[in-house]
């Protein structure tokens, strides 16, 4: 849960609104979270030859990108911070691919990933916004160019 702050840039109007220092506690928890749900479907997937292979491949991504969020916070430059960032948001994709795969070869029922999977899509959206906006901003060493 996020703890609100009061800011109020005008004496008439008071508005709560949460800090960046909130903000980013409470998108590392879910992060967290996102990986603590993905350690029990893991084990439901590990009965069988494919099964073991879809489950170590979620057990990487899927509990990778909180971490690698972490360090992204703690980055030594600017450069570190969008590199940390960028490989959660590669862990993010990949373990999407893997949830599809799951679904899709039947080794886990589609209503027991979706939570899941609109977690993970939604997080990546979160992780590439964050993203986009240290590109524009030139962090990195990197420069707009074509939105990208």
């Amino acid at each position: 849960m996020i703890a609100w702050r009061l800011s109020s840039s005008d004496a008439s109007s008071v508005t709560a609104e949460p800090s960046t220092q909130e903000k980013a506690n409470a998108l590392e928890a879910r992060l967290v979270a996102f990986a603590v749900r993905i350690i029990p479907l893991a084990n439901q997937l590990s009965a069988t030859f494919a099964g073991r292979n879809v489950a170590g491949q979620l057990i990487r991504s899927g509990t990778s990108p909180a971490p690698n969020y972490a360090e992204a916070r703690s980055a030594e430059s600017r450069a570190d911070f969008v590199h940390k960032l960028r490989i959660a948001v590669k862990e993010l994709n990949e373990t999407s691919i893997w949830l599809r795969v799951a679904a899709g070869s039947g080794l886990a029922r589609t209503g027991d990933l979706s939570g899941l999977s609109a977690e993970c899509d939604e997080l990546r959206r979160i992780l590439g916004a964050s993203l986009r906006t240290a590109r524009l901003r030139g962090v990195g060493g990197e420069t707009a160019i074509n939105g990208r």
